[in-house]
């Protein structure tokens, strides 16, 4: 059994997708976020960076073990249950190439700009021309890619796909539309019609925030600093 430390967001949802497609049995345990569940100690010790997603695998011998970091958490569910993960030399290198390009540019930027769209109260026209471009690149990046595959790796659908595919799910609500890149528009229908996807998708939906917080009415959300972490007033 694992425990899933989650909320309804893109990445939660990269998670979500890997324990639906594995077929792992696993407990869902919602972090409200919004109320600042995520700093609570217990949290903390499971995942240092007060961020969902993260697990505990009661299912290894010995103590449980604790993954926190998409990334992270992909390549140790991949690795135990030995799918969605190409093992030769060549994949195995690019495996690790486009989920560092995932985890390091796709991801964050993706944020970046939903944050300026949906919480960011006030106008905002630089990060928004600069976060939607970045998002735009990457975008162009993995059309590029796709180009002549079915997938990022080729004819295999991959962990690669499944951290990819929830930043690019969300791109029309964002404002980015797929005009210019057909090939990313095929990959994430192909993706988004999997059965596991959709039930990931539909995890706690209704606990989504819709828009009732941002960084006007969620200090907690939204303004963090180093205090959020050390629990206690720093010193100049």
């Amino acid at each position: 059994m694992i425990d899933f430390y989650y909320a309804p967001t893109p990445n939660g949802w990269k998670i979500a997708i890997m324990l639906e497609e594995c077929g792992l049995k696993y407990k869902t345990v919602l972090v409200r976020l919004a109320d600042g569940e995520q700093f609570n100690a217990d949290f903390l010790a499971i995942s240092p960076n007060a961020k969902i997603p993260a697990i505990v695998d009661y299912g290894v011998e010995g103590d449980p073990i604790n993954v926190f970091e998409s990334g992270a958490i992909l390549l140790y569910l991949a690795q135990r249950t030995e799918k969605f993960i190409l093992t030769d030399q060549r994949n195995f290198k690019e495996t690790y190439e486009w989920l560092f390009w995932q985890v390091g540019n796709q991801g964050p930027i993706g944020g970046q700009l939903s944050h300026f769209v949906n919480y960011a109260p006030g106008e905002h026209t630089y990060s928004l021309n600069r976060y939607r471009g970045e998002y735009e690149r990457n975008l162009a990046v993995l059309e590029q890619r796709l180009e002549g595959r079915k997938y990022i790796l080729g004819e295999t659908y991959t962990i690669c796909d499944i951290v990819s595919f929830p930043w690019a799910f969300i791109a029309k609500n964002l404002g980015v539309t797929f005009n210019d890149f057909p090939n990313v528009a095929a990959w994430r229908e192909r993706i988004k019609i999997r059965p596991a996807v959709r039930n990931a998708i539909n995890l706690m939906k209704e606990k989504h925030s819709r828009g009732l917080h941002n960084a006007g009415n969620n200090n907690i959300l939204y303004n963090q600093n180093a205090q959020h972490i050390l629990g206690e007033t720093l010193e100049s």
